[in-house]
């Protein structure tokens, strides 16, 4: 397996492999889940700005963006992770950790600040992830809220995703 930059070759099986990891995901918009269509809202607003493939055999098994967040105190250089899928069928073999850590290090070499996701922190965690009081998202559970600060975290406030999160086709 490689874990590679996205193609233009890649985008129908980038979409094929999100559609296919949020299928029946408990927290995913249904009854069609949302996620390949903010991959695709991010890519034509420019805003992907890490985009990462698995790839096994010649086929793509899983994918990774980030994208720019905003936060309320105005703080630059913060990332959002996700989403990040692998096909149901090679999942639990180290390729979401794999494209994760690969991500999270190509955001560092930007000059990144930090991270933050919505997600399981029993998952994240054992990339540094943690909620933290000072960063909060509207109508997110806290504990659901997940930072990770690059160096010394200054941020402070309500995080908001790319406007291509609130997509629904």
């Amino acid at each position: 397996m490689i874990i590679r930059k996205e193609k233009e070759s890649d985008v129908d099986a980038i979409f094929a492999v999100t559609a296919a990891a949020f299928e029946n995901h408990p927290y995913s918009r249904q009854p069609e889940p949302t996620e390949p269509f903010i991959i695709n809202a991010l890519r034509a607003a420019g805003a992907l700005t890490v985009s990462l493939v698995a790839e096994d055999e010649g086929k793509v098994v899983g994918h990774v963006a980030f994208s720019p967040v905003t936060i309320s105190d105005g703080s630059a250089g913060w990332y959002g992770l996700g989403p990040v899928s692998v096909w149901p069928e090679c999942q639990r073999r180290g390729i979401g950790t794999a494209l994760v850590n690969e991500g999270l290090g190509a955001l560092k070499v930007l000059g990144a600040r930090g991270c933050v996701l919505v997600g399981e922190p029993a998952f994240y965690q054992r990339f540094g992830f943690r909620s933290i009081p000072d960063l909060t998202m509207d109508h997110v559970p806290q504990e659901n809220v997940l930072v990770l600060p690059f160096g010394e975290n200054t941020a402070r406030g309500v995080v908001a995703h790319h406007e291509g999160f609130w997509v629904t086709s």
